[in-house]
């Protein structure tokens, strides 16, 4: 049999959910859809998918061999291309997955520009914070904040990430202005703590060059970004929000800056792919339009100052080291 081509189908009908869908857009007979992946299923001696007469799904053995047979047939593509000498439009599917806020108010505004310039690539954008297995769950890339941990991944760095120290007016007017770190012991915060550990993250400050963590009481604790940034508007107490989300209500006076001549150490954000596969070309596209897109923006770029400040994109050192997702370091804070 043409294992590729049986390959092609199987993905199509998982894609599809359905036979007849899948045959309809290969313009193949359903008759013969059905007699190839009944053929690939013996060849491969595993049961691929639970057929009823009113679902589709994929068996444990399907669902692995589906997510493999992307990336091979991903590999294939781009090997033909190379071998054929012309340059060749990026295309099929790209699974991203980010952070929901970066996601929301970021990238998803301009997506119409990368739909431009990319038509063939369909793009499945995620939104979350939880640490994900890339290979297992056949995730292309992702995009996080923060330093991360060593393993076969590769980051590359697309932009810089700020926060800011705000509360409301209101607060303010009612607990004082603090002047110093150590005023924050009579203050309050919102904590945000990660979902897969529950640990809180502390408020972090730049001190004559060292990082200085401080931990505050609080009432409340979230592990959402713009849930934290609102309860600060609600007057719940102080808070270390993204800039790109705080500045709207900084400029309109609904939120407040303060202790400024401290300001939390800037944080790399990455994309990340595995690291033991070729970079696909509509990886790399997509990896290359978001660092245009941030570099594009006073609120990401990087510059002298701020790549003198920023932790590293890896805890074992440049750009390009491999990282893991699923230590602490890992976890997005936005």
């Amino acid at each position: 049999m043409d294992i590729v081509l049986a390959m092609r189908v199987f993905a199509r009908v998982v894609e599809a959910n359905s036979f007849t869908r899948a045959a309809e857009t290969l313009d193949m007979p359903r008759a013969r859809v059905t007699v190839t992946v009944q053929a690939l299923e013996a060849r491969l001696k595993t049961r691929l998918l639970q057929r009823t007469t009113r679902t589709l799904n994929l068996t444990t053995d399907g669902a692995a061999y589906y997510e493999r047979c992307l990336r091979v047939l991903a590999d294939i593509d781009d090997i033909e291309s190379s071998f054929l000498g012309k340059q060749r439009t990026p295309r099929g599917r790209l699974r991203v997955d980010m952070p929901g806020a970066l996601g929301r108010l970021v990238v998803m505004p301009a997506l119409g520009e990368f739909h431009e310039r990319y038509p063939e690539i369909d793009l499945m954008l995620g939104l979350g914070d939880k640490p994900l297995d890339l290979v297992q769950e056949g995730i292309d890339c992702v995009v996080r904040i923060g330093t991360l941990q060593d393993s076969s991944l590769v980051a590359r760095r697309v932009g810089i990430y700020e926060a800011v120290t705000v509360a409301s007016p209101a607060y303010l007017q009612k607990a004082g202005t603090p002047q110093t770190l150590a005023e924050l012991a009579n203050h309050r915060t919102v904590n945000y703590y990660w979902s897969r550990t529950g640990r809180v993250m502390p408020l972090t400050f730049e001190v004559d060059g060292e990082v200085v963590e401080v931990k505050m009481r609080g009432a409340l604790a979230v592990n959402d970004a713009e849930a934290y940034l609102r309860s600060a508007l609600s007057g719940f107490g102080i808070v270390q929000g993204a800039r790109f989300m705080a500045l709207p209500y900084l400029q309109s006076g609904a939120l407040i800056e303060i202790l400024s001549p401290w300001k939390p150490p800037p944080l790399p954000i990455s994309a990340v792919y595995p690291h033991n596969r070729h970079l696909s070309a509509t990886v790399s596209a997509f990896i290359d339009w978001i660092a245009e897109l941030l570099r594009h923006s006073p609120l990401f770029a990087s510059t002298p100052e701020l790549d003198a400040r920023c932790r590293p994109t890896s805890a074992a050192g440049p750009d390009a080291e491999p990282i893991d997702l699923d230590g602490d370091e890992a976890e997005p804070i936005a």
